[in-house]
């Protein structure tokens, strides 16, 4: 039983960083910790700012 549970448990937590969910997870951690006051953004908003992010973080293209 304690078998199944580990591998479970192995591959619910591969499945949450292959998904990104563990990455918004802890987002809202550190979020928290530096800005204690602040509302944490909703997991919409945080996809919007890291995509913004990435769009103005890609180098340019000649086509």
């Amino acid at each position: 039983m304690r078998a199944v549970r580990k591998a479970l448990g192995t591959v619910l937590w591969y499945a949450r960083e292959l998904t990104g969910e563990a990455e918004y997870d802890r987002y809202c951690a550190r979020h928290r910790r530096h800005h204690p006051h602040a509302p944490v953004p909703t997991r919409r908003e945080y996809q919007r700012m890291r995509t913004l992010q990435r769009e103005c973080e890609s180098p340019g293209r000649c086509c």
